[in-house]
Order: C-alpha cells, then sequence, then structure tokens
C-alpha cells in the first residue's frame, strides 16, 4: 500500500521555478531518503508537501486523498510530522514544554505519552531545561521526538544529521531503524550522510536541478554509484 504518492509537482519561490514534475511514491511503514547537492530542491519538495510553498501544478496524495489545495494546518491534521532544517525548536521554553507543543500543533488531546522516552531516554534526564541550552544534537533529537508525540503515519526529516556529533548521528538511525521495525510510521528523510542513508534507507531518490535523476533500492546499489550522481 502506498501512503504518499506524489506526482507532475511543481513548485516556484516567486517566478523561480524550483521543483520540475516531480514524482515520488513512499509505501507504508518504509524509509525513503532524498538525495542531492546543496540547491537542487530537496528542502522545498519538503515544504511543498507540507503546504508552505506555491505548488501550481501536480498532485499529492497521502492515503489516497488530495492534499495539493490543502492549508498547511490542514495537512498537519492529516497527521503529517515535520522537522525542518535547523530543528525550529523553542530555545526559552523547557525541554518537557517543547515535548507538549507536538501534541498542540496536531490537536491531539490527553497527556503525553511517556513511551518517547523510550526512544530518547537523555531527554528524560533534562526535562526541565530550556531547549536553547541543549547542545545542537540533542535539539535534534527533540525536535525529532516533538515530531514523533503525535504520532503521525508520515514523518519528514530535513537534514536530520547536519552538523550533529557522529555519536548523536547513531542515536538518530537507532531510532528510525526501531520506528521502522514496528511498521505503525512512514519516513521521508533529506539527507546527505550517504552511510547514515544506506544504514537506515529502504529507497533513495537523487535530486539535481529540480528533478529526480535516479532512484532505487539501497540494497541493490552501490555507493560510489550514488556518490557520482550527487557530485554532478
Amino acid at each position: 500500500m502506498r501512503l504518499l504518492e506524489v506526482s507532475g509537482l511543481s513548485a516556484y519561490y516567486g517566478d523561480s521555478i524550483i521543483l520540475k514534475n516531480i514524482s515520488l511514491s513512499i509505501k507504508q511503514g518504509q524509509v525513503v531518503c532524498l538525495l542531492g547537492r546543496n540547491g537542487v530542491g530537496k528542502t522545498t519538495f519538503l515544504k511543498s508537501i507540507m503546504g508552505l510553498v506555491k505548488t501550481p501544478g501536480g498532485s499529492i496524495l497521502l492515503d489516497g486523498a488530495e492534499m495539493i489545495k490543502l492549508p498547511t494546518y490542514n495537512r498537519a491534521l492529516r497527521e503529517i510530522g515535520y522537522v525542518p532544517q535547523g530543528r525550529d525548536i523553542f530555545s526559552n521554553l523547557s525541554v518537557y514544554e517543547n515535548l507538549l507543543l507536538g501534541l498542540e500543533r496536531n490537536k491531539k488531546k490527553g497527556a503525553l505519552d511517556e513511551s518517547i522516552y523510550e526512544l530518547f531516554p537523555g531527554l528524560k534526564t533534562m526535562l526541565k531545561r530550556k531547549g536553547g541550552d541543549l547542545s545542537g544534537g540533542q535539539q535534534q533529537q527533540l525536535a525529532i521526538a516533538r515530531a514523533l508525540v503525535s504520532k503521525p503515519k508520515l514523518l519528514l526529516l530535513d537534514e536530520p544529521t547536519e552538523g550533529i556529533q557522529p555519536s548523536i548521528i547513531r542515536e538518530i538511525a537507532r531510532v528510525i531503524k526501531q520506528l521502522k521495525e514496528k511498521g505503525n510510521i512512514t519516513m521521508l528523510i533529506v539527507e546527505q550522510y550517504l552511510d547514515f542513508v544506506m544504514e537506515v534507507a529502504d529507497y533513495f531518490y537523487v535530486m539535481d536541478k529540480g528533478a529526480i535523476v535516479l532512484e532505487g533500492k539501497t540494497k541493490d546499489v552501490e555507493l560510489k554509484k550514488i556518490q557520482a550522481r550527487i557530485a554532478i
């Protein structure tokens, strides 16, 4: 079953075309990585799914329902979690308050499910600390945890390993693999760290100049072939 199906998608910033007739699909429970050099449109693609940029052409189906004309807040209500590049946590709020906001953003009701601390045990030891006092890696973990507390069926991650120390990258990879094993969440990850991609992803797409130029199963493709396309 395909959870997300994007077809013929175009996106603009002002008069500049950023995405050109993009098509991409993700099966339920799959982890898919979107690769490419800086500036080729990867972040714009995630923003297009969330309704944050103009998308005059194409289709975005989530569970078979069209979203292309929905405003951003309605897309979030369709159970999409989004962790933007730069994390976007609230530095003046505590870790616990940041997590609670994950429920508010998606209009979820009830108490925070403490099973989130099984995925991120380090966060439980710093619930009263302000987000701005955390390291970059801890902030990234908090941003991912905040997106997960609303139990999204689709999670979008933009450059989760960027500027993060290796130990935290390993922790994030562990969390992604644990979630994948459970099979109740689908992930689309924008990423440039190829070893991380090969470890966590089932499938990949490579973008260049606003278009898809390569795709395949990670287990079937040699790392150097992906590297060659990214270096175009």
